[in-house]
This record gives C-alpha cells, structure tokens and sequence, in this order.
C-alpha cells in the first residue's frame, strides 16, 4: 500500500509540474486567441495524463493506475470541451500503444470521463470553475469516477483493486483536480490584476513610467510613449533616457533618479520649463518616488509628470495683473491719508477724498476718524454699513484704524476699493486706498475660469459625463449625506459587455463612438435631480443615486440596460448579435454593515460580476440589510 501512495503522489508532483510550465508559457502567450490557448491547455493535460500513465501503479498484467481521469476531468471542467477532446485523444492514444489488459476499459473510462467532464463545463455556464466550492466539488467527481470505473474491471479484479489500491485512487484523483483547479483559479485571478494594473497605468491621463535600478523603462503609459514619438507604449520598455533626449538632458535626468534610488527620498513636484526640438516651450511638474520589494531591497522608482503650462499661465497673468494695478495706484490712482496718534487726519491726498465722494467733505486735515465714519454711514456710502448704524457700533469700527489690516471695501456705487491700514512704531497710522474695481472684475473672471476649469478637469472628455475624480468626490459627499440624515444611497456600476471584442471587431474609433452612445443613454435614464453618471475607467460607467431605494435603483437600472439594448448597436462579438451593458446594484442604508464608500462601490462591483456570471445583459443586485420603509408623517 505504500507504494502505492508513493507512486501517486510522485505522479501529482509530475502533474503539477507540467500544469505550473503551461501557465507560465501562457502568461508569455496571453495575446493569442482564446481558441489557441484553450488547444495549448488541452495539449499540456494530454502530456500531463501521459507522463501519469508512464509513472503508473502497475495492478497485474497490462492493467495500469494513474491519474489520467482527474487531469481529463479538469480539461473539461477548466479548459471547455476543446481541450478536454484533445487531452482525450492524447490519453487515449498513448493508453491504446501502452497495450495490455486493461486498454479497452481504459478506453471506455476515458470516454466516460470526458462526456461527464464536457457536460459539468455545460451545466456550469460554459466558463471554467473558478470558485471553491465549485472546484472541491469537481474534484469530489473525479475521486467518485476513480472509484466508479473500477467497475468496468473483471468482478475478481475489481474486488481486489478496490481493497488495495481504491483509497489513493480516490484521494490522489481528488487532490490533483483540487490542485488543478486552485492553481489555474489562482492563476487566471493574477492574471487578472496584473492586466487591470497595467491598463490602469499605461491609460491613466498626464506622464506615468516605472524604470528599473538601470533607468530603463519597464512601464510607461501612452502619453510618455506620444511624447517619445513612440505609437506604443510598449515601445518604450528596455529604453533610457539616453535613447530619448540629448545627452546633457539625459545625464541630468538620470543624475536625479540615481539620487533618489540612492538616498530613498522622493522627489516631490519638481517644476522645470522645458524647450525642446520642434515642440512648444512647456512647463512640467515632476514627481519620482523610489521603489521597494517586500524585503525592503530597492527596485526602482515611478514617476509622474504633469503638463502645468496652463496653470503657470494662469499664475503669470495674474501676477502680471496685480503688478500693474500696484503700479498704477503708486503714480496715479491711491488715496493717502495719515493719522495721528489720537485718531485725527494728519494728511490726505486729494485721490483719497476723491475716492470717497459722498463722505469728501469729513476726509480732511484734523477731521476724526469717528466724524469719517459717521458722514459715511449717514450718507449710504458703503455696503457693508447699513445707513441705521448705531453710534456705539461707529465708535466700535473707528477704533480698528488702529489695527494692521487689508480690507477690501464696497460701495454703494458699484466700486471697490482696497484698503491698506499700517500702524507704525509712534502709533501713527497710514491708510492706502486704491480704486481695485478693474482688478476685483478680473479676479472675479478668472474665478469663473477656474469654474469652468474645474468643470473641464471634473468631465470626462470622450463621454461628457463626470470623470471618476468627479464621482469619487460625489460619493464621499453622499455617503456622508446619507448616514448623517439617514436616507438611503444606491450605487450602479455598468460594463459594456464584450468591450474588448468589439474594439477588436470594429476598431477603437467605432469603440469610442459605442461608448458615446451607452453615456448619452446613462446620462438620460439618470436624470434626476442629484443623480450623477459618471465614467469609472475604460467600458464601465458608475451611477450615483442619492436617496433612492433598492426598488427605484433596480428600475433605473433596467432602464439603462433596455435602452441600451433598444440601439440595437450590432456587436457580432457579442452572444447577443448587439451591444449591451451588465450592471450591479446596491444600496446603502444605516442598517448594512458598510464602512466606507469604497465598500460600497466593491459591494456593487460584486453585483456586477453576478450579472456577468449569470450571463450578461441583466442586472445583479447586492442587498445590504433590509431597508426601512418610512411610513409618511
């Protein structure tokens, strides 16, 4: 019996040595066609179950035991159909030249296992097994099937095979499916993220890169590579700065980066102006952070540079703007006056009794400053005093002459005026006043320029919905809301289904113009005051829905997808001949056990992933708790 435990677990080790090889060699071939790795995959487990049957348990004359059945069990179950008839074809083949005995029940259990394995793929959606308990149960499958086709052995054989070697049979078969199936789940989720984490770095807006301790890239995304004069950004791994940029930019730029590979500090929103050959002259604000293994070893560093041109412009301007008002109110415009230590006007210029017409004739040479105050709230001279001002509060506002201060003051005319108060050493006190009204107008447009900035950098620029900064924002604001007044808050995440193929089939510029029209459609099925459609990243859309329940999310988000699907935008790569759209659902309540909005979002991201599993174009939900309906006052 020992023996036998030896020689099937020797056959798992080579099992799981093959099955690790494939994945590996997959990964370098992940771009070719979903039907040439599925062949790659069945071709490993037909030299999988091979080498098993080369390092079988030899049970009387030409009759073998290995563990060919799990491994053609998993080509099905894991791999579809296709590949569980080739690693068929294979078994079969080689069980067929090794002769003997047992060939035509070997034969007749491999044709068995493949007809239960294909329909297992079938009856699980035609999509490998990926989760625990499904695995464990397909592994539970092939231990019973070990066991099973020992029936198909003449009766006295069969007795003696299942009393010496039917537990590692079984055991051995159970383990290596389990084992196949973990590893590949393991591997297609790694994949995975590594994929999402790529994209998510190559596509991301302003310059992102990664080098290596040597400088060379080892990933940039596409805005490095356009800057480049590179198409790709795949282009620009392997390369230095010295492949790129004159000699003298080049060492100065890999000085800079040895310096923070070497000391391990960051370099922190560095700002250079650049002139370059046959660009416009820029400015650019650069970021490079040093990075680190889990052992702490240094591996490199990443870096972002962001286009700041437009905000030094801005800055400029503005500078430019103040200077020259400052210098107009030097030589032309300011209004003088000093007072003296008991409040009384020293001296005054006729541009400062100019510039308070209504209240010139109390500005003058030994006027106090509570007469100046009370001819100003008399006569309706300024906004901020109301006419009916009582006398304690003027002898209040006269004493702050006495106060270092820049105020800003306006008029009942229309104009503003700056009012600059200093208090020198022997309590004197001067008072520069300038006519700001030009300048307050143009801080006031370049206010709503900012605005309109900031609804430009808050707006996605394909779609015209609000960007995935925008929506970030927009949840923590009403998560807050929600839990502060206790109102319910619904979150939709929405995947155009079959994005990639239909990029792949009609191209990116037809792949922008699909995503034009699912946004116009989300935008018109989210519509109410407060909603907020948004782009979350590539073909997945987000919809904030604030005091709405479950029901009305569960409607809207029906919606989206019937009219979605009512375009009718061909899609041959889809398995609805249109495009259409799967979404999550869920709802934020006091009573579920949500801590923070990025739960929220994850707990609708898994009711995307249901939508999908089940088959696209539906709508998953995830409840929280059980909503509160509140009954009318």
């Amino acid at each position: 019996m020992d023996d036998v435990w030896k020689v099937l677990a020797g056959n798992l080790a080579a099992v799981a040595l093959i099955v690790s090889i494939w994945t590996h060699l997959s990964y370098r071939f992940y771009q070719l066609p979903p039907k040439l790795r599925c062949a790659g995959l069945g071709v490993t487990m037909g030299l999988a179950a091979m080498a098993s049957m080369l390092l079988s348990v030899r049970f009387g004359v030409g009759v073998i035991f290995d563990l060919r059945l799990a491994i053609i069990e998993s080509a099905a179950v894991f791999g579809g159909p296709g590949a569980a008839l080739i690693t068929a074809i294979m078994a079969a083949s080689f069980r067929f030249y090794l002769g003997g005995a047992g060939v035509v029940p070997g034969l007749i259990a491999i044709g068995i296992v493949f007809l239960l394995g294909s329909s297992l793929w079938f009856f699980g959606g035609r999509k490998p097994l990926s989760h625990a308990p499904s695995i464990l149960s397909a592994a539970v499958l092939a231990g019973c099937l070990s066991i099973a086709v020992l029936a198909l052995l003449p009766q006295a054989d069969f007795q003696r095979a299942v009393e010496q070697v039917g537990l590692p049979i079984v055991v051995l078969n159970f383990a290596t499916t389990a084992a196949i199936g973990f590893f590949l789940a393991y591997f297609r989720r790694f994949t995975l993220e590594r994929d999402i984490l790529y994209a998510a770095l190559t596509q991301a807006p302003d310059y992102h890169y990664v080098k290596d301790l040597n400088h060379r890239f080892v990933v940039a995304n596409l805005n490095v590579a356009r800057h480049n004069g590179r198409s790709r950004s795949s282009e620009m791994v392997g390369l230095t700065d010295r492949d790129l940029a004159p000699r003298e930019r080049a060492e100065q730029l890999m000085a800079v980066e040895a310096g923070v590979m070497r000391t391990g500090q960051p370099l922190d929103h560095f700002e250079e102006f650049l002139i370059e050959d046959g660009k416009p002259p820029r400015w650019y604000s650069t970021s490079k952070v040093p990075l680190r293994n889990r052992q702490g070893d240094m591996v490199g560093l990443a870096g972002v540079t962001v286009d700041i041109t437009e905000k030094k412009l801005l800055e400029h301007e503005l500078r430019s703007s103040r200077n020259i008002m400052a210098q107009a109110m030097t030589e032309m415009s300011d209004g003088l006056a000093m007072f003296g230590p008991d409040g009384r006007v020293v001296f005054c210029n006729e541009q400062y009794r100019a510039l308070f017409p209504k209240s010139a004739y109390a500005r003058k040479e030994g006027a106090h400053i509570t007469e100046i105050v009370r001819a100003t709230v008399r006569n309706g001279e300024r906004q901020d005093m109301p006419i009916d001002l009582d006398e304690d509060s003027i002898q209040a506002a006269g004493q702050t002459l006495f106060i270092n201060k820049d105020e800003v003051i306006p008029l009942t005319d229309g104009r503003w005026l700056s009012l600059r108060t200093r208090v020198t050493e022997d309590q004197h006190v001067l008072a520069l006043v300038s006519d700001i009204t030009a300048m307050k107008q143009s801080e006031l447009s370049l206010k709503n320029l900012a605005e309109r900035m900031k609804g430009l950098a808050e707006t996605d620029a394909l779609t015209g919905l609000a960007n995935r900064r925008s929506f970030d924002e927009g949840l923590e604001r009403e998560f807050e809301a929600a839990r502060q007044i206790d109102r319910p808050l619904s979150v939709l995440l929405i995947d155009v289904d079959r994005f990639k193929a239909y990029n792949d089939c009609y191209g990116h510029l037809e792949g922008d113009s699909c995503l034009k029209s699912v946004a116009r459609t989300i935008a018109a099925a989210a519509c109410r005051s407060g909603d907020l459609a948004a782009r979350f990243g590539g073909e997945e859309f987000a919809v904030l829905l604030p005091d709405t329940d479950s029901d009305t999310a569960i409607k809207i988000a029906e919606k989206v997808r019937s009219s979605i699907r009512d375009l009718g935008m061909v899609h041959e790569g889809s398995e609805y001949g249109i495009v259409t759209v799967s979404l999550g659902a869920t709802v934020f309540t006091l009573d579920s056990r949500v801590a923070n909005p990025a739960e929220l979002v994850a707990r609708a991201d898994l009711a995307l992933y249901q939508a999908k599993d089940a088959g696209r174009d539906r709508v998953g939900f995830q409840r929280l708790a059980e909503e509160r309906v509140k009954k009318p006052v």
